[in-house]
């Protein structure tokens, strides 16, 4: 079945989404959103995202547009399915933007929310759909994935989760392919605090690979991280086996030691000696555990789950405790049963 997708944001993931449904045998009609009128133009015309996926051309059933802001819900509802690709950080606003539409919608950020003055913190997005736009049929899309390199066809699985069991069909139908699987999940909650728990664990792997610690030291954070990772989720009301699964192990898995990881990379860094502004900045693309990290220890706090390799994070991001002090006030802890 050919449906008209609109994807909203030309980053590195909308955009790598937006050329993988293009290519799908069904023949989607896919536009790609972008808040900028000459940028679209200049996607439109070069036929590809130079910024964040060089060497990946558009393929023809691709197009590039631009609508105002006061337009977009219109814009937006004339299609089958509406992917939102911005940061988390600009997920309220883009939510409450298109908050009356029909068509499905599914958000492609990994996080939860950092306060402002005007709404409390530490929301996952689904959270935050539910307090702007409640009679959205909205899910997730999420999962161990480079944009690169779903780009360029290469094996990917995803999950697509949310309450709602048309969405979940309606993002298998827009993007599962032969080289793009897509697994229905209805624990929107595991796969989110899945998401976004990975990315600060991430930076951490970086960290240990960055002061040479060793591969026994990598084991170990992995598999602890998911430790913490599992006892948030099911506070939070999460399913244990979706931390088994592809946004959980999976999704943790690669973001800890994928050569591509923003988050990882952050570690790499922080471990060099530069401090977190020269590490951010040296990335050039956002790295989400960085703006969620805070977040999701304030999250854990409130509901008395005890998350050390996360608070070990925040402390090094907060300039509190250098590489190796880190390091040394998580192998400090005392001993404690392994399920404890």
């Amino acid at each position: 079945m050919s449906l008209k997708i609109a994807i909203i944001g030309a980053g590195a993931w909308g955009t790598a989404l937006a050329i993988s449904a293009s290519q799908h045998a069904s023949k989607h009609q896919v536009q790609l959103w972008t808040r900028s009128p000459e940028a679209a133009h200049e996607l439109q015309s070069e036929r590809a995202n130079a910024r964040y996926l060089p060497g990946v051309s558009f393929p023809p059933e691709l197009t590039c547009v631009s609508t105002p802001i006061p337009e977009l819900a219109k814009w937006a509802q004339a299609h089958d399915l509406i992917v939102v690709g911005t940061p988390m950080s600009a997920l309220r606003t883009m939510l409450s933007t298109l908050q009356d539409i029909e068509a499905p919608l599914a958000w492609l950020c990994k996080g939860f929310e950092t306060g402002t003055t005007e709404h409390a913190s530490g929301a996952m997005p689904h959270e935050v759909c539910q307090q702007v736009a409640p009679s959205l049929l909205a899910g997730a899309l999420s999962g161990p994935s480079f944009a690169l390199e779903v780009a360029k066809a290469q094996p990917t699985a995803l999950v697509a989760a949310s309450a709602h069991a048309f969405v979940r069909q309606t993002l298998v139908d827009a993007f599962h392919s032969p080289s793009l699987r897509i697994y229905a999940n209805d624990d929107i909650v595991g796969v989110e605090v899945g998401g976004a728990v990975k990315n600060v664990l991430a930076i951490a792997t970086g960290l240990c690979d960055g002061l040479n610690l060793g591969l026994n030291a990598r084991a170990a954070l992995i598999t602890r991280g998911l430790s913490e990772m599992t006892r948030l989720g099911l506070a939070l009301g999460a399913k244990a086996e979706t931390f088994m699964g592809l946004s959980g192990l999976g999704d943790l898995v690669l973001t800890a030691t994928g050569d591509l990881s923003r988050n990882r990379r952050v570690g790499l860094l922080l471990a060099q000696g530069m401090d977190l502004q020269q590490a951010v900045r040296s990335l050039g693309h956002v790295a989400e555990g960085v703006y969620s990290a805070h977040t999701v220890l304030h999250r854990a706090q409130a509901v008395g789950v005890d998350m050390p390799i996360s608070s070990a994070v925040v402390a090094l991001l907060d300039g509190k405790l250098k590489p190796l002090e880190a390091v040394a006030a998580l192998m400090g802890r005392d001993a404690k049963g392994e399920t404890a």
